[in-house]
């Protein structure tokens, strides 16, 4: 890889199954960075343990995540695809910079407040209070130059330049300050039920999402079921959320403008509409359904490119590691 590219770092939490949303918003962008840009794509299963997760679920869904990221197009020869546990780096890098965070500014989180709430009765676990620290250190020890991210995620973005630049300037210059990345021509998906709300696989409404995974039968009744509204007319605009999302859905799917969308349904109704779009996302999906299974047969060319990405990975973020020790005075083992 070219040593001047700049470095893009992003994760995918291996803790439900991955939603069109995801598909969307991330991964089918990060097709599109491989070559521009020297690119680390994680598969982030400590950051799935804040909340419980059945061992075995944990265990399949980190592997069909590396077979959809293969499947849409990430190329493990051009990118660097591992999962976040076989590099001890990560948390290393995360103790010494929870030491310079603040608890304040840990509780202030947009998300650590709404999901306390959910575990108030029970307990609120540290590691929903500490976990951007620990994303802090994800970006930090590449040395990430950029951060795709979604507009929910800019405050954890703007909590790792801080805790960047407050290491940098007690220690001296470690860190580069990373920038969030809001990639282009990704739209924003939303609920097919609740179109106000984006798309979650946490929904307790399982016609409000629609799975990568998903077979053709199913993505045509969740379609099929969308709310719209009584209007009648396909037009991309806010008065009408249900059917705004559904042309961002086909746009993402074919390449049309929203403008040709609008054009082609003129006067037609929504069914023929909802039929086109799910006919759209399953000519889409079904590829990578088909590559997704067939990879998953052959477990040891998963687990080749996890060691392979793994050490790839461990060898530039062992050296930033090695960096933040000797600065705040630890002694290095020797080699």
């Amino acid at each position: 890889m070219g040593e001047n590219k700049k470095v893009i770092f992003s994760g995918i939490q291996p803790s439900g199954e991955l939603t069109i949303g995801n598909y969307f918003g991330a991964i089918k962008n990060w097709v599109k960075l491989q070559d521009e840009y020297d690119c680390y794509y994680c598969i982030v299963d400590l950051h799935a343990i804040t909340v419980k997760q059945e061992p075995k679920d944990l265990r399949r869904r980190t592997l069909q995540l590396i077979a959809t990221y293969i499947a849409s197009g990430i190329d493990p020869e051009k990118n660097t695809i591992f999962i976040q546990s076989h590099v001890p780096a990560h948390v290393q890098a995360q103790w010494i910079l929870n030491c310079t965070s603040y608890v304040g500014e840990l509780s202030r989180m947009t998300q650590f407040k709404d999901k306390s709430k959910k575990y108030e009765d029970t307990g609120i676990g540290a590691g929903l209070l500490n976990y951007p620290v620990l994303m802090a250190a994800d970006i930090l020890i590449y040395q990430a130059d950029l951060v795709p991210v979604g507009k929910d995620q800019t405050q954890h973005i703007e909590l790792t330049r801080d805790l960047a630049q407050r290491f940098n300037s007690t220690y001296s210059e470690t860190f580069k300050i990373p920038e969030g990345y809001i990639p282009t021509g990704g739209a924003k998906i939303m609920s097919l039920q609740e179109p106000i709300k984006k798309m979650s696989k946490s929904s307790d409404n399982p016609n409000s999402f629609i799975l990568i995974m998903d077979p053709p039968e199913v993505i045509k009744r969740k379609v099929a079921r969308a709310v719209t509204d009584n209007i009648g007319v396909v037009k991309y605009t806010d008065d009408q959320p249900g059917v705004k999302n559904l042309m961002n859905i086909m746009s993402c799917c074919t390449g049309m403008s929203t403008a040709d969308i609008e054009k082609k349904y003129e006067g037609q109704g929504y069914a023929k509409f909802k039929e086109d779009v799910a006919e759209a996302l399953i000519q889409e999906l079904e590829p990578i359904q088909n590559k997704v299974n067939e990879l998953l047969k052959d477990k040891s060319y998963l687990q080749d490119i996890c060691k392979k990405g793994a050490q790839k990975a461990s060898y530039v973020a062992n050296k930033t590691v090695s960096k933040m020790m000797r600065k705040v005075g630890f002694i290095l083992p020797e080699k």
